[in-house]
């Protein structure tokens, strides 16, 4: 068995500035950890495309596209919002990591390995319609779940997310469309300070609060996101892997490790064999301590084989 392992160079060089959290040093550290790892021979090697403007318009506001698009300086920094800059180079990240995604569904659709990671930065669960937050500029998971469904004609379509934050830009994608299912598990009260009053048929968030250990994470798992997902029978399954739920991690409190984050990517890889033929495409979110990330993304691979 082999996961396809996407990435491209490009993510590395968007340029956050000295000091910033989500720097091409994430990348940079999962990409020099797992070769020395047994796990890297299973590990199909793949260079993301870039994404399309009409991909990233089936679910992006096409003003709001056009705006990045503009926004791309050719020297030094311009902000989208206070936590969300763009550098000379931003944009063709960017554009790799929605197409990382593209790329992962066509995959395990057809003939490639059915389980696909996409080792890709900027981040994108923040990503609105019409907004960028959050260090994200397009939303990759929200356009690879529209492509899946456009391309192979899926009307039941699953996104898991175990980011610390709230997923809020995909809940705001997918708010009205009972064909995607969401879940979020996130600490609140937190940044973005969103998910914890929706209530929906098929999103399903889970607040947890600071201090959170795993039996806490895993007891929401198996209490409301599994039965939940089970029940809404999906065709694809998505994850938006962040792994700043860490114990390590220096931007949150909640208190994960490695086998937290394995144990939720066993359980979502289960519902995917049972009724998606086994298919999962599974995204970096977030993660900022970097031995956690490395060793997090090793866990996370191991158990989706």
């Amino acid at each position: 068995m082999e996961i396809a392992f996407i990435s491209h160079p490009d993510c590395e060089l968007h340029d956050t500035g000295a000091g910033h959290p989500e720097s091409p040093a994430r990348v940079r550290t999962v990409l020099d950890y797992l070769p020395t790892r047994e796990i890297w021979q299973q590990l199909t090697q793949h260079e993301a495309p870039l994404a399309s403007r009409e991909q990233l318009c089936r679910v992006h506001d096409k003003g709001y596209v056009d705006a990045v698009f503009a926004a791309e300086p050719s020297e030094g920094r311009v902000y989208l919002d206070p936590d969300t800059s763009m550098a000379p180079h931003s944009l063709n990240a960017a554009l790799r990591a929605a197409g990382s995604v593209v790329m992962a569904v066509d995959l395990v659709m057809l003939d490639g390995p059915n389980h696909a990671f996409c080792c890709v930065r900027p981040c994108g669960h923040h990503a609105e319609v019409a907004r960028p937050m959050g260090f994200c500029m397009f939303n990759n998971v929200a356009v690879g779940a529209r492509y899946a469904q456009d391309q192979y004609g899926l009307k039941r379509v699953a996104i898991v997310d175990f980011d610390v934050h709230h997923g809020n830009g995909t809940e705001d994608i997918f708010r009205d469309d009972s064909s995607v299912f969401f879940s979020s598990t996130f600490q609140h009260p937190f940044y973005p300070g969103s998910g914890a009053d929706t209530r929906s048929d098929h999103i399903v968030n889970v607040p947890l609060p600071a201090g959170t250990r795993g039996d806490r994470f895993r007891a929401a798992f198996e209490e409301q996101i599994l039965p939940a997902l089970k029940g809404f029978k999906p065709e694809l399954l998505f994850i938006s892997a962040g792994f700043d739920a860490h114990d390590d991690d220096p931007l949150a409190q909640l208190c994960l490790q490695e086998e937290d984050f394995a144990w939720a990517t066993g359980k979502i890889s289960e519902v995917a064999d049972e009724y998606a033929q086994g298919r999962v495409v599974s995204v970096l979110e977030g993660g900022y301590s970097l031995p956690a990330l490395a060793r997090s993304v090793e866990a996370h691979l191991q158990a989706m084989l």
